[in-house]
């Protein structure tokens, strides 16, 4: 078995400036810094996935590398790729196929960063796995667990797609831009280290899908699997015809390529008819749904119902709600008050106060 220093960390280097800097901060604390840049694209010339901004590219791994030198650190790029692809391309795809919109961040985090990524550091005898992750571990004595605390940076915290970790998992993770109370406030610090990655735009796209173009990357992975069918009012009647599900999301308005006079909303979608539903804006809302594959991050067990505040994607605000335990990993959440636009495949993840209890993925919209 390997041994393992605790005064050392690999931190994952995705080419931005929020890992550059969380190199830098560990650095400072004393720790042994090695960078690492997971290189998750196949082929990834001929995708030409570059595109600025994005971590998949190959600027990214050199952007890191210049990072790491400047550090001083030593620097490894690793073949992700077939993990990555089974783990995260894979699931995309297949969730769109399926009628879902899925976030495909959270399924890097669980199945790289803090899995895969942590168990290579744990070979080159690192303790620690550290990302540059706007969110705080920290330890409860008192029950004897890790937890996950909001950012002090409030419109940037990104605990929303860190639900799914484990204990084991806490205790070997580092997350040292916490503290940090905004974007800005990183950027300037690596202006001031004269980092070349100080001023980099953030990512605002999926990695790996070029200009946003989820059918035409899900139609390349898997051709003739996306086929037209029929808008549908609530009971069934047939409005007209839509381009193939992966087009559309539930709570979707613009760019359904249909008129009917009136301002009409994405409400559910059908895969096994291949059907899209439509109705008005009030059909969108809704005030339970089900999870499944859910994670509590410091709680061994609920008896009977839990007050938390449930959050159904990445920038939607808490609201108050009550989860109720169904069966193994599947839990009802119903809210105080209704949501807009519940969507299966999208994650809902649990507050208590600032600390993240837990989360899961979003089955159905039960009214």
């Amino acid at each position: 078995m390997t041994f393992l220093d605790k005064k050392k960390v690999v931190v994952g280097m995705s080419g931005g400036v929020d890992s550059s800097v969380a190199a830098y901060i560990l650095q400072k604390q004393g720790y042994e810094v090695i960078g690492v840049t997971m290189q998750v694209w196949p082929d990834m010339e001929e995708e030409e996935v570059e595109r600025v901004g994005g971590c998949c590219g190959l600027s990214a791994v050199d952007d890191a590398r210049r990072v790491a030198n400047k550090l001083g650190i030593p620097f490894y790029v690793m073949n992700f790729k077939d993990i990555f692809e089974k783990k995260v391309i894979d699931y995309f795809v297949d969730e769109y196929l399926s009628g879902k919109t899925p976030n495909p961040c959270i399924a890097c985090n669980k199945f790289m960063k803090f899995d895969e990524l942590l168990r290579r550091a744990h070979n080159l005898g690192a303790y620690y796995v550290a990302t540059g992750h706007y969110a705080k571990i920290v330890y409860d004595e008192k029950i004897d667990k890790y937890k996950i605390k909001k950012s002090n940076a409030v419109a940037k915290d990104q605990t929303y797609a860190l639900y799914n970790f484990t204990q084991e998992q806490l205790k070997h993770t580092l997350m040292p831009l916490g503290e940090f109370s905004s974007k800005e406030e990183v950027r300037q610090l690596a202006l001031e280290l004269g980092l070349i990655t100080a001023s980099k735009p953030d990512s605002q796209e999926i990695c790996f899908v070029k200009d946003n173009n989820y059918g035409k990357f899900i139609e390349d992975r898997k051709p003739g699997k996306i086929a037209p069918g029929d808008f549908v009012d609530k009971n069934g009647k047939v409005l007209g015809k839509h381009k193939g599900i992966v087009y559309y999301t539930i709570g979707q308005r613009k760019g359904l390529g249909i008129a009917l006079g009136k301002p009409m909303f994405v409400v559910d979608i059908i895969p096994e008819k291949n059907q899209v539903v439509l109705g008005e804006n009030e059909d969108v809302f809704g005030r339970e749904l089900l999870a499944s594959d859910v994670n509590f991050i410091y709680l061994n067990r609920i008896e009977g119902s839990l007050r938390v505040k449930a959050q159904i994607r990445y920038n939607a605000k808490p609201a108050d709600a009550t989860i109720y335990i169904e069966k193994d990993n599947v839990v009802r959440v119903v809210f105080d008050d209704s949501q807009r636009a519940i969507t299966p495949g999208q994650a809902v993840v649990f507050y208590d106060g600032d600390y993240l209890v837990g989360g899961g993925t979003i089955t159905k919209k039960v009214r």
